[in-house]
């Protein structure tokens, strides 16, 4: 079992900044990818970015390339979404999770169904 708590949340207005912070414990060594969803009022929950966790390859949205950055720390067991330039559209509910196991491509890590851990989520409002 792998066990994440997202931290860092908030409110902010259009344009600025947040650091959302995921750290994982328990059996990490399995972990593949990690990524970062986030589900919206009566919308679906969508992907993010992932990080694939050896090596540290990074997978982006189309609507936060440029915006956000995802980063690891491996010794902390902690993955991190610098967020910038934020916009109301951003607003959600935003989401931690972990693969386990071998997987590839975009249907492995941009998959909200392929991931096997979640954390309990982390509120991020941004206010025009």
């Amino acid at each position: 079992q792998v066990q994440l708590v997202e931290s860092g949340g908030g409110l902010v207005q259009a344009g600025g900044s947040l650091r959302l912070s995921c750290a994982a414990s328990g059996r990490t060594f399995n972990i593949y990818y990690m990524g970062w969803f986030r589900q919206a009022p009566g919308k679906e929950r969508e992907f993010v970015t992932a990080i694939r966790w050896s090596g540290g390859r990074t997978y982006y949205a189309d609507s936060v390339k440029g915006r956000f950055t995802i980063s690891r720390d491996n010794a902390k067991n902690t993955v991190y979404l610098q967020m910038n330039s934020l916009k109301p559209e951003d607003t959600a509910v935003y989401y931690c999770a972990a693969v386990r196991d071998y997987c590839v491509g975009y249907g492995c890590y941009a998959s909200s169904t392929r991931y096997d851990y979640w954390g309990q989520g982390t509120q991020v409002t941004v206010s025009s």
